[in-house]
């Protein structure tokens, strides 16, 4: 029997997750052909903020590949645009990338257009340099702009308008942010709300104009926008122009097929459109009861009907979405549901705690919950979103109801998280509908132990990404015990039956002090131990026993014995450190010496602003480091690698704090510390960050009113973002902290552990605990690591 043809036009999320639920129904029902605009795969738009902040690639925001649409058989003309669809000969005519024609038959068609950014029709709006921000040629068009210009300009105070500032902030460039309005994201949060994340952001280095009204954008000689009007009379520099003040549905081309047109292309519940039943939409350019809906849940209940139907299942009606909104904006948790400004009839319940950065409000009417806004602390939200939706009374719960579902007075969960309270059909990933039971089902037959694997079984956290916390909170409370303890519990090595946590616990508790005192009383089955085992009980020894313990170099790595690294052809790499990267004439003249006089055949800068000689005979290692007279760089070993720094306000005129100076300093402070495994720092001057303080093991990024500190991140074979951990004020308060995390890491951390998977295994909440909720311990933990490091 013939396929059918079934013609989708527009390659975005909307369209392309009708198909993805067709093919799981009806995979050889349709010959499918897709024309997306875009040169581009299926990808994720709400990724694109990431992508601009530096903290994802392009690559990584790809939801289906070119081997996927090759797997299923499907037709993809990408970078072309379609202009016209005969609906009498039921043909969709495009445009191809070279302009060559391009006409295919239908039996059925799905308009996924998707929406446009709405441009302000003022003077200037076409001037280089004015952006929406909606695709990957604006993102890229914003990245190449940040490495040419200064000023940028964000018109839009809402959640794009924020990332896409933030962003660009990320980039190093100064941004300010013009809003009309008199709080930020007034659609989302209520004006206390509004006004915390204004605060939080401006304390970032961000800068805004509220109540603003643009007037005209100025340009240069060269076409170029160089400033912005406002109504008052009054101008501010501009090298870049990011509109973020809304978008329309894109109805061009089903107006010009004569369909029916009013705030989208009108549907009905399966979708189809009412002119033709045909022709179907779904995604941002339907209107469904008179509302186009912009968040991925509708649109993805939308396709789930649409595959249902196309499939010719004759079930399946969408009746409308009830929306809320939890968003991750810059780091800052937000939720918002229902009426959540209140009015007429309703009551509030409010927790507000500026200081902490929480802020929660719960609008009642007739005991039932009608609306809430969340700031700084979401994870009740979804509890709160489930409550809204049933109408249920929550008369009962009053009194507990603001300290959310882990601490309902009944008994129920107290004490427990989050994921262990909630009940198996909450829902935890609106934009895909993922219940916590779909998942918790996945995790347990599928053998699922990363967040990534969730996402793959589930496709919880795959689209905007802010159910990602709540998914790793039921990974862990479903297997999270058993695979730390199984984690814990895994020999070291062949030697023992005794995992790394089970040796740190004994060398402390019975206070030994040697490996011999180790294999004696934890009855090693091999007298000496081996290559595996004997690294790992020196550093559990030196690091639990400072000046007790005595360092085994036998126990050493030859790397670490020789202050060199071997390679592959039986050479040696030396590497001298340089305090945060800098140098000076008689310490380059020495280098050169010594290259010249043990003919070394190799020198190389590396990645961590050093310099590498490479090629050096065992035999000269010696000669090579009396001569250079210069501290050994620890390029190989478990301990500091380097503080990597960026010249800041010393040198450059972008720069905000002087990195090069506490770069300086904390090499100076941590060069002699032995750790599980290396540990790189970074020091950026400013949030250009072109230390890349984001993927180290601490990341210090200068802002206007300080630094910021990120730590746990990794640049190795699987990128780690760090994790933002605080923000101080002095060069001081910087190496206090990152001096007691790191101890921390050296006390509690596995060996061979990056800080990354220690993190990971303790929990960011036990380190923000132990360093910055308790400032007596953070000063023991730093005076500790001061006593080794000397």
């Amino acid at each position: 029997m013939e396929k059918m043809k079934l013609v989708l036009v527009g390659n975005g999320m909307a369209g392309v997750r009708a198909l993805e639920e067709l093919l799981k129904i009806a995979p050889d029902l349709y010959d499918i052909t897709i024309f997306g605009a875009e040169p581009h795969p299926n990808y994720n738009r709400i990724l694109l903020s990431p992508v601009l902040a530096g903290e994802q690639t392009l690559e990584q925001i790809v939801l289906n590949d070119w081997a996927w649409y090759q797997e299923h058989g499907i037709t993809v003309h990408a970078g072309c645009t379609v202009n016209e669809v005969n609906r009498a000969r039921r043909t969709v005519h495009a445009s191809g990338k070279d302009g060559q024609a391009i006409s295919v038959p239908y039996d059925r068609l799905i308009l996924a257009t998707g929406s446009n950014p709405f441009m302000l029709p003022i003077p200037g709006k076409d001037l280089d340099g004015v952006l929406a921000y909606r695709d990957i040629a604006d993102t890229q068009a914003m990245i190449d702009a940040a490495t040419q210009y200064r000023h940028a300009v964000v018109i839009g105070g809402g959640l794009l308008g924020l990332e896409a500032a933030n962003g660009l902030m990320k980039r190093g460039m100064q941004v300010t942010v013009v809003h009309a309005s008199e709080w930020l994201m007034e659609r989302q949060l209520d004006p206390v709300a509004g006004q915390m994340l204004q605060k939080a952001l401006q304390e970032r280095g961000m800068q805004f104009l509220m109540q603003a009204q643009t007037q005209e954008l100025l340009g240069n000689a060269d076409g170029r926008v160089c400033a912005i009007r406002f109504k008052d009379g009054s101008e501010i520099p501009a090298d870049l122009v990011v509109m973020a003040v809304g978008i329309r549905p894109n109805t061009a081309l089903a107006e010009s097929m004569r369909l029916h047109v009013n705030r989208g292309i009108v549907v009905n519940d399966t979708m189809q459109t009412t002119t033709d039943a045909r022709i179907y939409a779904v995604g941002e350019c339907a209107a469904h009861r008179g509302t186009a809906y912009g968040l991925v849940a509708p649109l993805f209940e939308q396709g789930k009907v649409l595959a249902n139907h196309l499939a010719e299942f004759g079930i399946g009606r969408y009746l409308g979405s009830q929306t809320s909104t939890k968003l991750k904006v810059t780091g800052i948790d937000l939720f918002s549901a229902g009426d959540f400004m209140g009015g007429a009839g309703t009551e509030e319940i409010v927790m507000s705690d500026p200081g902490a950065g929480q802020y929660k409000k719960l609008v009642l009417k007739d005991d039932k919950l009608v609306g809430a806004c969340l700031y700084g602390n979401t994870v009740d939200g979804s509890w709160y979103f489930k409550l809204l939706r049933e109408g249920r009374s929550v008369a009962e719960l009053r009194a507990s109801l603001m300290f959310g579902e882990s601490n309902l007075g009944d008994g129920g969960h107290a004490g427990q998280n989050q994921a262990a309270a909630m009940p198996d059909e909450a829902e935890v990933c609106g934009c895909n509908g993922v219940t916590k039971g779909t998942i918790c089902k996945a995790i347990k037959e599928k053998g699922l132990f990363t967040v990534d694997e969730v996402r793959k079984h589930t496709k919880a956290s795959a689209s905007c990404g802010s159910c990602t916390g709540l998914v790793e909170q039921i990974l862990m409370a479903t297997v999270g015990g058993a695979y730390a303890a199984a984690s814990a519990a895994k020999p070291v090595c062949s030697c023992t039956e005794h995992g790394h946590q089970a040796l740190r616990d004994a060398i402390r508790a019975n206070h030994l002090i040697s490996k011999e005192e180790v294999f004696a009383f934890m009855e090693w089955k091999t007298p000496d131990g081996c290559p595996s085992c004997r690294p790992a009980i020196n550093y559990y020894l030196i690091s639990t026993w400072p000046k007790e313990a005595l360092d085994d170099p036998q126990s050493r790595a030859i790397n670490e014995r020789s202050h060199a690294n071997i390679q592959k052809d039986g050479t040696y790499s030396v590497v001298p450190r340089m305090w945060g990267g800098e140098t000076s004439a008689a310490e380059l003249r020495r280098i050169a010496d010594v290259v010249d006089k043990y003919k070394i055949p190799g020198v190389k800068v590396t990645g961590g602003q050093r310099i590498d000689l490479l090629g050096v005979k065992k035999e000269d290692l010696q000669g090579v480091w009396n001569d250079i007279a210069m501290p050994c760089g620890h390029a190989y070993g478990k301990s500091l690698r380097t503080v990597k720094t960026c010249v800041g306000s010393e040198w450059c005129r972008f720069g905000t704090q002087d990195s090069s100076q506490l770069g300086r300093d904390l090499e100076r402070a941590l060069w002699r510390m032995y750790a599980p495994h290396k540990v790189k720092l970074a020091v950026s001057g400013c949030p250009r960050n072109c230390a890349e303080s984001g993927i180290k093991d601490v990341g210090i990024i200068g802002v206007d009113s300080g630094w910021e500190i990120h730590i746990a991140g990794n640049g190795g074979i699987k990128t780690e973002v760090a994790h933002f951990f605080t923000k101080v004020k002095t060069a001081e308060e910087v190496m206090e902290v990152s001096g007691a995390f790191l101890q921390l890491y050296r006390e509690e951390g596995w060996y061979l552990e990056r800080t990354t998977h220690y993190v990971a295994r303790v929990g960011l909440e036990h380190v923000k605990k132990k360093v910055l909720e308790d400032e007596a311990n953070r000063q023991v933990l730093w005076a500790r690591l001061q006593v080794v490091s000397q």
